[in-house]
């Protein structure tokens, strides 16, 4: 059984990994063999960005978990679990930092509210 402390730190750092995986620049090549990006200039004149799932298939499958930060976060959280069960020497260090890496996140964004 985890403790909340546990609890609390796989939940904020599979928040952080999901968004690594979904929403982050430096894992748009993870995306690319699944999705393609497409702009287009709204009425306002500002670029919005859509995605279109490539393939069919497995290849779409792929691309639909890819792109919704709901499905990607139960693999997530799943995967930060096992690794911190399975094999803690390498899933404590990985859910620490990313757990820290969320709460940042969280605390600057919160900081940006406030400031703006």
């Amino acid at each position: 059984m985890l403790s909340w402390l546990e609890l609390m730190l796989i939940g904020l750092a599979s928040f952080r990994l999901t968004r690594l995986i979904v929403f982050d620049k430096i894992t748009t090549f993870l995306r690319a063999p699944f999705h393609k990006e497409v702009e287009e200039v709204n009425e306002a004149g500002e670029v919005e960005i859509f995605i279109e799932i490539k393939g069919t298939g497995v290849r779409s499958w792929i691309g639909e978990l890819l792109s919704c930060y709901w499905c990607t976060g139960v693999w997530c959280a799943a995967f930060l679990y096992g690794m911190d069960q399975f094999f803690p020497f390498i899933g404590e260090p990985f859910v620490m930092i990313l757990a820290i890496a969320g709460f940042a996140g969280i605390i600057e964004a919160v900081v940006g509210k406030l400031i703006e």
